[in-house]
């Protein structure tokens, strides 16, 4: 176990993930080391303070957790259990995470530096996803097909796809985890989890509450290290028949590449930039404050956020001087500051990155009204953060709209009417998600209509349900996570046709 000061409120800061130093890879049901012994020290981005050290696999790690989920696979065992019980296993894992919710928040808070509270909101809804995935676990048994024929029937039913590589990213790291395990649970595969070699504590206790659950030995694995080692070798392999990634465009296009020799299913959510589209007849405090938690939750280091103000002439200058002055009372900090409202970002190299951004914005003719700094203070010396950031009068073309800052910054367009609302809101490579503000019922449903974006929230921004799928348009992705769905992307559809009454056809002469 890492070293770590125990801050002056008594509290140990230690990941509850740090327990066994080094033993962090699961696979075949057996905790151990990584075959180098080489090994990672996991820092919370608010202090820089070690809060646990994980293994850090390499190539032969990753090909004998393949080759462990292979054979567990076919082997058919797991793959021809009962649904129901694969349901009544996930159920078991749902009440685990409610009963240790406060350890998996703490660890999740540590690794990303989000507020502790925002983290126990996390597990709220990881709990609800294992849940609902539970419950619908061998729901449909699949479907008869109408032949036409009196002497044949035909049926569609639905078999997990194999082996899956899933790989999961650094800012919500249980909760995309999680929109990937229990799916390929519930639809009987087995599979290799890669998580942010950032943020793995909480994956780590995941895996721990899957075997106390009762997963066998094998059907779930977690390597945990660097994509060279680890994600881009579950994306070529041979024996993994799907993989599900979450993270950035660049490296999802590298997965599609590597995964496109095999002819292995993809699933990629590739995040966006995501349009915010405020009418000049909504109601002002209502957007002010939506446009606030649209972009500013975990400082901006959401994919959905809504990063990119769009708002109608009329109402620009009061509601982006509202926003102006409430981002500059936000109080940033660690995440056990019960006064702290944001985080840091999860790296200085992320910072750096934020900060080529913002410049590369106010170049292009943007106006830097607020942020664009590191905040001043000791208390921030040794964390990644940034101050909450508006760019306004940010035109159409820039890099500042059609790239993500996956930070703190809010982006500022105008529009004129509906069709250029529309018009504008389209006008990207992304479509992930989008947000509608109006009084006008009429209005908000036809915009909504015309938004190419998988997720649209009228009047709201954010919520998501286990029931409802999630996923983009365009370069945001390929296929959908959540929802019935969202288990499809876990099985595949095979069509049986049987003669009841089979004989000779005569085709061709005896």
């Amino acid at each position: 176990m890492p070293h770590t000061e125990v801050p002056p409120d008594g509290t140990d800061h230690r990941s509850p993930a740090s327990s066994e130093a080094g033993h962090t890879l699961f696979i075949d049901g057996v905790w151990g080391p990584a075959a180098s012994g080489h090994t990672r020290t996991i820092r919370c981005p608010a202090d820089g303070t070690a809060v646990a050290t994980v293994a850090e696999a390499e190539r032969s790690d990753t090909e004998r957790a393949i080759a462990v989920a292979r054979r567990v696979f076919d082997d058919g065992t797991w793959a021809n259990s009962s649904p129901w019980q694969r349901g009544d296993l996930l159920l078991r894992v749902s009440d685990i995470l409610v009963r240790d919710r406060d350890e998996f928040a703490r660890a999740e808070s540590l690794d990303t530096g989000k507020r502790l509270v925002e983290s126990g909101y996390d597990m709220d809804d990881i709990a609800a996803c294992f849940r609902y995935y539970g419950k619908i676990a061998g729901t449909d048994p699949g479907h008869v097909v109408d032949t036409g024929l009196p002497d044949a029937i035909s049926r569609v039913s639905y078999e997990p796809v194999g082996v899956c590589g899933l790989i999961t990213p650094w800012n919500f790291p249980l909760l995309q985890v999680a929109w990937k395990v229990a799916p390929a649970i519930a639809a009987g595969n087995t599979f290799v989890l890669k998580p942010s070699e950032l943020t793995p504590s909480t994956a780590i206790l995941l895996m721990r509450a899957l075997a106390e659950a009762g997963l066998p030995a094998g059907v779930g694995n977690l390597v945990l290290g660097a994509g060279e080692q680890t994600g881009a070798v579950l994306a070529e392999h041979a024996d993994v028949d799907m993989v599900s990634f979450t993270g950035g465009l660049h490296t999802g296009r590298t997965i599609a590449a590597s995964a496109a020799a095999t002819v292995k299913r993809v699933a990629l959510e590739l995040g966006g930039k995501n349009p915010n589209v405020v009418f000049a007849d909504a109601d002002f405090d209502t957007a002010v404050d939506y446009a606030l938690t649209a972009i500013f939750l975990h400082s901006g280091q959401v994919c959905s956020a809504g990063a990119r103000l769009v708002v109608q002439d009329e109402m620009h200058d009061a509601l982006v001087d509202e926003i102006v002055r409430r981002v500059e009372l936000i109080r940033l900090g660690g995440p056990f500051e019960e006064e702290a409202e944001t985080g840091p970002l999860i790296s200085a190299e992320h910072r750096s990155k934020v900060e080529d951004y913002v410049a590369e914005a106010v170049a292009e003719g943007a106006v830097l009204r607020t942020g664009g700094r590191r905040p001043e203070g000791d208390r921030f010396t040794n964390g990644y953060y940034y101050l909450p950031t508006v760019l306004d009068e940010v035109q159409q073309g820039t890099h500042a709209v059609g790239e993500e800052s996956f930070g703190p910054v809010l982006t500022v367009e105008r529009f004129t009417d509906e069709d250029d609302a529309v018009r504008i809101a389209n006008d990207t490579h992304y479509g992930l998600s989008a947000g509608v503000f109006t009084s006008d019922p009429g209005k908000a449903q036809r915009v909504a209509g015309r938004l190419r974006h998988g997720t649209v929230w009228i009047n709201d921004f954010h919520p998501y349900l286990p029931q409802a799928e999630w996923g983009g348009f365009k370069q945001s992705g390929v296929g959908r996570e959540l929802g019935p769905a969202g288990l499809r992307e876990y099985q595949e559809a095979k069509h049986i046709y049987q003669n009841i009454r089979p004989g000779p056809q005569h085709w061709f002469s005896a």
